[in-house]
């Protein structure tokens, strides 16, 4: 591609930047948010869908949606299949509900469509004005602590105790005390602002625990090849029951509609974010391009679901990229180059722990729980809604529960307090319809 062509698509000289910054920023930024490519297939898997092409799929995934950002609004922002998301598609709705994973699929699929109406109509807008701010961080702190909960769970930091529900693990184990020391190292890294601090933290563990032995050998196993082709998708490629979810409504539009919140209030969250970083803003602190931003958003959810994953998100992690100068959608465009690479090293990713992963889900939840800050702690009622729906979501180990227990909390607090009138109708609606489906045992 030549440089005209490259300035006409970017307009790198309008932007204040250069071809190289642009680079340097996409690989900034995939440096960042390159553990997906470990960690999602390591959260799918557990839902039962098959492992084989996970990775293949969460790069390609990845890299339609990254490209469709670049494309529809050049801006440097990367998506990729989000934390808490991929949490929802596994514990929620297949273990949880009990919901094939082909299935589930379909739910995806149909919250893409869902969130892509409401983006091309403007009533994305709307919902999320409605929503009390004080629910949306609860929301979000509560996905966090859920992720942050998995993680120590998949180390076996955390087991089960048929008393207290929930005790310390053995940390006479190696692998768990190795998942400790990895989330100390991870921290540390962080603190210290390390590009690429998760990876960096993956591929230790994953090298440390090629010399401690188990039962079967040793904790990482031997890769059968360094650079290999990338593995099929053909196990979930329009695998997904596209009928599913219609036909049994009643047991699907609360996971659905919960998807559609948690996907809609972090893309919104995560592209305000990185674009203020980027000044990308207006002078009225709003997105020029918002409603492409969340169109392209949606798409990618609707393309995910068609190869095969949970709901496609923008990353916070692209705020690495702008902060090394990234600010146009060619530093996009470099980051889905780098998924497509990246593939040729699956032999090597597929021997990587589950172990290693934990300090990733953990550093993630921690940094989803910054936002409680912003949580009016002199308003009682606005703490406890934030608090119920942050504390319902792991100990119920569903993302949707916590969701409806923070809107019925909510409500309840202000009518309970006589403020009735500053409740939305649609909160309303929304709390009277969960607590129903509580009521009538229609889950």
């Amino acid at each position: 591609m030549s440089n005209n062509v490259i300035e006409r698509l970017f307009k790198l000289q309008e932007h204040g930047t250069t071809v190289r910054t642009e680079i340097i920023a996409g690989l900034t930024t995939f440096a960042a948010m390159s553990y997906i490519l470990v960690v999602n297939p390591g959260i799918l898997g557990l839902s039962g869908m098959p492992v084989e092409g996970l990775i293949t799929v969460t790069a390609i995934a990845a890299c339609i949606g990254t490209l469709m950002m670049a494309l529809m609004t050049n801006y440097p922002i990367a998506l990729a299949p989000g934390m808490g998301l991929n949490a929802f598609f596994a514990f929620t709705i297949c273990l949880g509900r009990e919901i094939p994973w082909e299935a589930a699929l379909g739910i995806v699929f149909w919250n893409g469509i869902l969130f892509l109406i409401l983006s091309l109509t403007g009533v994305r807008t709307k919902i999320a004005e409605s929503i009390p701010p004080s629910l949306k961080i609860g929301v979000q702190c509560g996905i966090g602590l859920f992720i942050a909960f998995i993680g120590l769970k998949n180390a076996g930091l955390i087991v089960d105790n048929p008393a207290t529900f929930v005790q310390l693990g053995d940390l006479s184990e190696p692998a768990v005390m190795l998942a400790l020391v990895g989330i100390i190292f991870t921290i540390v890294l962080m603190v210290k602002r390390v590009t690429g601090a998760i990876l960096i933290s993956i591929v230790t563990l994953t090298l440390i625990g090629a010399f401690i032995p188990t039962e079967n050998g040793t904790l990482t196993a031997t890769p059968s090849a360094v650079v290999g082709m990338p593995e099929s998708i053909s196990n979930t490629f329009l695998a997904m029951d596209f009928w599913y979810p219609i036909d049994h409504l009643a047991e699907t539009w609360d996971l659905i509609f919960a998807l559609m919140f948690v996907n809609m209030f972090d893309t919104i969250g995560t592209l305000i974010g990185v674009s203020r970083k980027a000044n990308l803003l207006d002078s009225k602190g709003k997105l020029p391009k918002i409603g492409p931003a969340m169109t392209a958003d949606a798409s990618a959810s609707i393309a995910g679901a068609l190869v095969g994953t949970s709901p496609v998100t923008s990353y916070v992690e692209s705020a690495t990229g702008v902060s090394a100068g990234g600010r146009t959608g060619l530093t996009a465009v470099v980051v889905s180059v780098c998924f497509l690479l990246s593939l040729f090293l699956t032999p090597l990713m597929k021997v990587i722990p589950l172990m290693a992963t934990t300090p990733a889900l953990l550093m993630v939840g921690i940094l989803m729980m910054e936002s409680i800050r912003q949580v009016d702690f002199d308003d009682l009622g606005a703490l406890a809604t934030a608090s119920v729906a942050l504390i319902a979501m792991p100990l119920t180990f569903s993302i949707s529960e916590g969701i409806a227990l923070g809107f019925i909390t909510y409500v309840g607090i202000k009518v309970g307090t006589g403020k009735f009138k500053e409740v939305t109708p649609l909160t309303y609606a929304l709390a009277i319809v969960f607590l129903l489906r509580y009521l009538l045992d229609l889950k």
